[in-house]
């Protein structure tokens, strides 16, 4: 087996770097002061990462995207997540789940999307519909050529800064041997379609300046031509694009890990108690040997499932392991990191205390780690059972 990382590989973790170094970092504060992130800052990000050729490097080249393999992809959003979510995310990596758009909407979506015309953002969950998606009560009902949309999402991220919004919501039922199950259709829904409201969301611990909205439909009408893929085969074109994203949120752990390493590991090497470093005494030490080693668990993992992605074997149990060790390392990797610098490392002078904020989430979106646990122990039994 070869573990060494191809010199593309090297250049685009260099290059990336670089880029959030002079790019993305200056401005931290400023986002966790103001919880926002100014519109000129947004579309200077974004010109500098086309300029860069980071903005959708996870798109075919043919299309006019980076045309990056997943490992490459995974390697970028690894480096991108050193700094905040809120301007990582200022450069648009579009869903993959738009690759199922037909030539029209090509045209409409997912060519202006790669080129920085338009931002997409994704809507699944609801109030009363988190991990058990099916249970969704948003719905749309054919009427004619259009469909009629009416219920409300939450939890949409950037649906504030985005043009249009994939929507999974109910089509009808089907009966099942444990019961009926709804049917559920994708469709793409511009910002500003009369009955479509973006209303702001909640405040959140993690991710300052990168908003969650609530998504209200009233009597909302989509022609039949934003119908994403086939109706009532909403599941089939998720089931086929998405998979990648646990392997985006696994990434954004491990950059987050690393940063969090850094800091810990240099405040251990510098900082003076009882004259000497306090990185001599075993009580740190040992945490940061348990630290790097869950971090490099974790990011071998996630690049294995990269790999296999690009070789069209990876299993949905590749993505949840990689997703679920990434999100686990990092709680625990931020939190070490915290205790070795004591109350400094609380304080918001330096990253860690925002690092620390951040991770709780990973474990909830995308996938609790307990949704991540149950894909991956029924992948184990299923053989098994009679």
């Amino acid at each position: 087996m070869d573990f060494a990382l191809t010199e593309e590989h090297k250049m685009i973790r260099e290059s990336a770097r670089a880029f959030v170094e002079a790019e993305l970092m200056p401005y931290e504060d400023e986002v966790e002061k103001t919880g926002e992130v100014r519109p000129e800052l947004l579309e200077q990000i974004k010109q500098k990462s086309i300029e860069h050729g980071f903005y959708a490097a996870n798109m075919p080249a043919e299309l006019g995207g980076g045309g990056l393999d997943a490992l490459s992809v995974t390697i970028l959003e690894q480096e991108l997540s050193r700094t905040s979510m809120a301007l990582q995310y200022a450069v648009a990596r579009p869903s993959g789940i738009l690759m199922a758009c037909n030539e029209e909407q090509r045209e409409r979506y997912l060519l202006p999307a790669i080129r920085g015309e338009k931002v997409d953002c994704l809507a699944m969950t609801e109030p009363d519909a988190g991990s058990d998606v099916r249970s969704m009560k948003a719905t749309a009902v054919q009427d004619g050529d259009h469909w009629v949309i009416n219920g409300t999402k939450h939890f949409i991220s950037h649906a504030d800064v985005s043009d249009f919004v994939i929507l999974f919501v109910a089509t009808g039922e089907e009966d099942t041997p444990r019961g009926k199950k709804k049917l559920i259709t994708a469709f793409l829904v511009d910002m500003g379609t009369p009955g479509f409201e973006v209303a702001p969301g909640y405040e959140s611990v993690s991710h300052r300046g990168y908003h969650n909205c609530i998504l209200n439909f009233d009597n909302c009408r989509v022609h039949e031509s934003q119908i994403l893929g086939e109706v009532h085969k909403g599941f089939a074109v998720a089931n086929e694009w998405l998979a990648g994203t646990r392997l985006q949120v696994a990434a954004m752990c491990l950059g987050r890990c690393e940063r969090a390493i850094e800091v810990a590991s240099e405040w251990a090497a510098t900082r003076k108690q009882f004259g000497q470093p306090i990185g001599k005494n075993q009580g740190v030490s040992f945490k940061l040997a348990d630290m790097l080693t869950e971090f490099k668990c974790a990011e071998l993992m996630t690049y294995y499932a990269s790999w296999k992605l690009d070789q069209g074997t990876m299993t949905d149990s590749d993505a949840a392991m990689a997703k679920l060790k990434a999100t686990e390392a990092l709680a625990m990797i931020s939190d070490e990191a915290i205790q070795i610098l004591g109350g400094m490392g609380l304080m918001n002078e330096l990253p860690l205390e925002r690092i620390w904020r951040d991770h709780r989430v990973e474990r909830i979106w995308d996938g609790t780690s307990e949704i991540q646990r149950h894909i991956i122990s029924r992948a184990m039994l299923r053989p098994l059972e009679q």
